[in-house]
């Protein structure tokens, strides 16, 4: 069925089906499972509440809060009352959140599970704050009180497509965030051709939210098409049962970004070392049930359509998983398209690419090979930023993606770097870092890579060792990087070739501010950090150097 808009969808499910289960929430005591019938009672009383707080019609309001049911219930609710949500991430500081509030002019805040309020607490002075009393969060107002003391709203607001949704703040790789305006029309037109193209046969599917759903993807691709599909969401309850959590979900579609595919890598490898591994799938009959079981103990037994996106993903690595029966399909789009662009399909995936056009959208490519796009779901602009805004589209309305690509002769696209994330070597030659980092990923011992080289010869690769390469002997590390780097550097142009490794004695986390909320490598942090150090390194004797 074709939907108009978010609400649209909700209210039919709520309606058609009352009593099919919409959310598994777990708490230290036990889960708390939410019919249609019963979500639809709690927003439509917090939809009344928000509206008895006497805003203007489209008032921003903002969200704050991990992913769990009270996260797509309050982003339901704020719809409900005509309001337009502000999602902020759960992990990014006090200073990051006040500067959100005061660029979005946020009213209000709907604080709720998050790992450590009290230090973020700072950012939302001044506001109107409503916490959730279920996840710990005390406040003069909150949640489960507004839902008591109101009635039911029985008026839902008829979403026009023009009408603004959402503004979403970019994680931010090269810069500060930016407040992206997508409207009703850009959300419900992807989700539905989302919905067409990913073709799952089950009903009422299973859906695993733990990407931060303030981001594109994770709100796009399981919030609205677990909406638009009138699924069962489930969610984590803590990073230590995430594992078992989404085991005993066994989701029909799963979505992950490149590092959580390394971390499953790795945890199967230390319980079936590689060597054991391919003796067993070499086996057949048993093959299988070794597939089956490590499938089941991964929580992807009944998944029929796993993507993988937000950064690039090494060929050999998808390799390695669709040995066990796992076929990853690469997705590529962005914030500021509302991720309606290229999308590899369950029985159409090209391994390294990242798939073909998705109906609607318009593609071509400038004279630097940067790729632009068209579609009915470009964002409206960046919030209160109309000369950025005017510089990411060219003339004729096609966004400028900042990012490398061409497609192949069966109309595949290909990713081959971003233009920001280009540098010049002292020789005065450009350098494009991304396919040169995917090549060093092929090596299990590295967890993450930045290709860097400003203002020296050659270009060095700084990496952070993966949970198996932390576990050999440094001479055998250093063997394993030689290796890969001898192996790589003659397929490389000679101004590309990598001079030096230098392994990071800090792994690159977003607590100390080295990735984004969606585990990005934040290149121009990485950079400012080390830049000062790329002389002395590249002028050490050794070529695999340890910080």
């Amino acid at each position: 069925m074709k939907f108009t808009a978010p609400l649209h969808a909700f209210t039919h499910w709520e309606k058609v089906t009352p009593d099919q289960q919409m959310f598994n929430q777990p708490f230290a005591k036990g889960s708390i499972k939410m019919s249609y019938q019963e979500v639809g009672v709690e927003i439509r009383k917090m939809a009344h509440a928000l509206v008895l707080l006497g805003y203007a019609p489209k008032t921003r309001i903002a969200l704050l809060s991990k992913n769990c049911s009270h996260w797509i219930m309050a982003d339901l609710a704020i719809q409900m009352a005509g309001h337009i949500s502000v999602p902020i991430y759960p992990t990014i500081n006090a200073n990051s959140i006040a500067e959100i509030m005061a660029h979005s002019e946020s009213k209000a805040v709907i604080v709720g599970k998050l790992d450590n309020y009290e230090a973020q607490k700072a950012g939302l002075e001044g506001y109107t704050r409503i916490g959730v009393k279920a996840y710990g969060v005390e406040e003069k107002l909150n949640w489960e009180d507004m839902v008591a003391q109101n009635e039911a709203l029985t008026e839902v607001p008829d979403q026009k497509a023009e009408d603004l949704l959402t503004i979403m703040y970019t994680s931010g790789t090269t810069g500060a965030p930016k407040g992206v305006m997508h409207s009703v029309g850009s959300f419900n037109a992807v989700t539905n051709t989302a919905v067409s193209a990913i073709e799952l046969k089950v009903n009422k599917p299973n859906f695993f939210s733990y990407l931060p759903l303030t981001h594109i993807a994770e709100r796009i691709g399981v919030e609205m098409f677990g909406l638009y599909q009138g699924g069962n969401f489930s969610f984590p309850f803590s990073l230590e049962t995430f594992a078992d959590d989404l085991a005993t979900t066994q989701p029909d579609l799963f979505f992950a970004v490149p590092r959580i595919w390394t971390k499953f890598q790795d945890n199967i490898l230390n319980t079936i070392p590689q060597k054991k591994l391919d003796l067993l799938l070499s086996i057949p009959i048993l093959n299988n049930i070794i597939r089956k079981k490590i499938k089941k103990k991964l929580g992807l037994l009944h998944t029929q359509a796993i993507f993988t996106g937000a950064a690039p993903i090494a060929i050999s690595q998808l390799i390695w998983f669709q040995r066990l029966g796992i076929d990853i399909c690469q997705a590529y789009g962005l914030t500021e398209d509302c991720i309606l662009s290229h999308f590899n399909l369950p029985g159409k995936n090209k391994f390294g690419s990242v798939g073909k056009p998705l109906p609607g959208v318009e593609i071509k490519f400038s004279p630097e090979d940067e790729i632009l796009i068209k579609s009915e779901c470009l964002m409206i602009g960046y919030y209160k930023e109309e000369q950025m805004t005017h510089e990411v589209f060219t003339e004729d309305g096609y966004l400028k993606t900042g990012d490398i690509g061409e497609y192949d002769h069966d109309g595949f696209l290909w990713i081959t770097g971003r233009i920001k994330d280009q540098f010049k070597t002292d020789k005065g030659k450009y350098i494009s870092p991304a396919p040169i980092e995917l090549e060093l990923l092929k090596n299990s011992d590295i967890d993450q890579v930045c290709v860097v080289g400003t203002g020296i010869p050659q270009p060095i690769g700084l990496i952070v060792l993966s949970a198996t390469g932390k576990e050999k002997e440094q001479a055998a590390l250093t063997e394993s990087i030689e290796q890969t780097m001898k192996a790589l550097n003659p397929t490389l142009e000679s101004v590309a070739k990598i001079q030096k490794i230098v392994v990071m004695k800090e792994d690159w986390t977003i607590d100390n501010g080295l990735l984004t909320p969606t585990l990005k490598i934040k290149r121009n942090r990485v950079e400012k950090i080390h830049q000062s150090m790329y002389g002395q390194w590249f002028n050490e004797e050794a070529s695999i150097l340890f910080e």
